[in-house]
């Protein structure tokens, strides 16, 4: 059974005349009508704003900016299963937390949500510059079961389902740069993190993260940022909606996920890729270690694999590496 507010909120999101009456949620709930207005007080004290008229009911004019579980719920009712998840104001890292709680017996699949970390994660160990501005740092838990070999092109493809997301929700065209980062107009808006545990040659726990830029403006980010970064409300010249937004984000990685395990991605993935690769035909700096290589990107192989042309009739492959693009204007990783 939904929680009373979850309820009270599904139905005033869900009301195509935009008043829902007293009485109708005082039925649904089986409160008297004066319990259902307590209810609304005390959404009222979380940030939510009601419009009260006689003989109408009530109807919802505005919504918290910061992440509400109550309201993601309410926006995930009838779209996805039930979903095991967290929200969060402050946390070290969304991925940490996830490792806590599978320390402590959590079953997956579990989602955590936070709105501001402390010590986000990045690739190589590195720090994600993770702000209070209405963004979203997210962790997604999963048991899959598979073997180790089956997780090349996991982040990739959970990176193509963000970004036909972002582009359908935000009215935008963003671009994934191979391996890990999502940008638009060639900037970083967001970056992604897959950890994996292995027991006999199985996946145990696959933790996938990602911190996406909503709504925070250049001014809030470290200076080295301000020319690489950018948040999709400024891209989009208008604010996200972080709770509709977050519950969009949940329903599609878990179904991008059953695809993934199914193996009934491979046709979406080419075309996805094909639509989003911001890397093709570029020329890029491929960096391992001390090395390294300059050369034409051409895509990817089946096993997400960047292929990069470096001669006539030369070419080499990377499973990993931090790619830098010729032009100026190339994002920071």
């Amino acid at each position: 059974m939904l929680p009373t507010e979850v309820t009270i909120l599904r139905e005033l999101l869900a009301c195509d005349s935009g008043y829902v009456s007293g009485n109708h949620l005082a039925q649904l709930l089986g409160l008297s009508r004066v319990a259902v207005w307590m209810q609304l007080q005390k959404l009222t004290r979380q940030g939510f704003v009601f419009e009260a008229a006689r003989s109408r009911g009530y109807r919802l004019t505005q919504t918290p900016p910061q992440l509400h579980h109550a309201l993601i719920q309410a926006h995930l009712v009838g779209r996805t299963r039930q979903v095991n998840f967290l929200t969060l104001d402050k946390v070290d890292s969304t991925n940490s937390e996830a490792e806590r709680h599978l320390a402590a017996g959590a079953r997956p699949p579990l989602v955590i949500l936070a709105r501001e970390q402390t010590h986000g994660r990045g690739r190589r160990g590195r720090t994600w510059h993770s702000p209070l501005a209405g963004n979203l740092y997210s962790t997604f838990v999963f048991r899959p079961k598979l073997e180790p070999a089956r997780l090349q092109d996991f982040t990739l493809w959970m990176g193509l389902n963000i970004c036909e997301l972002v582009a359908n929700f935000c009215k935008l065209e963003p671009g994934l740069k191979w391996p890990n980062d999502l940008l638009i107009h060639g900037r970083k808006a967001g970056g992604m993190l897959t950890e994996a545990r292995i027991d006999a040659d199985e996946v145990r726990d696959l933790v996938f993260g990602l911190g996406l830029n909503l709504n925070a403006r250049t001014a809030d980010l470290p200076r080295e940022l301000h020319r690489s970064a950018i948040s999709l409300a400024e891209a989009a010249g208008t604010p996200v909606e972080v709770n509709r937004f977050a519950a969009a984000l949940i329903t599609r990685v878990l179904a991008a996920y059953g695809q993934f395990v199914e193996r009934d991605y491979r046709d979406r993935f080419a075309a996805l890729w094909q639509r989003f690769d911001v890397l093709r035909g570029q020329t890029v700096s491929v960096t391992q270690g001390d090395r390294t290589v300059t050369g034409t990107a051409t895509g990817i192989d089946d096993e997400g694999s960047l292929i990069v042309r470096t001669g006539p009739a030369r070419t080499e492959r990377f499973r990993a590496g931090e790619v830098t693009l010729s032009r100026a204007a190339s994002p920071a990783t």
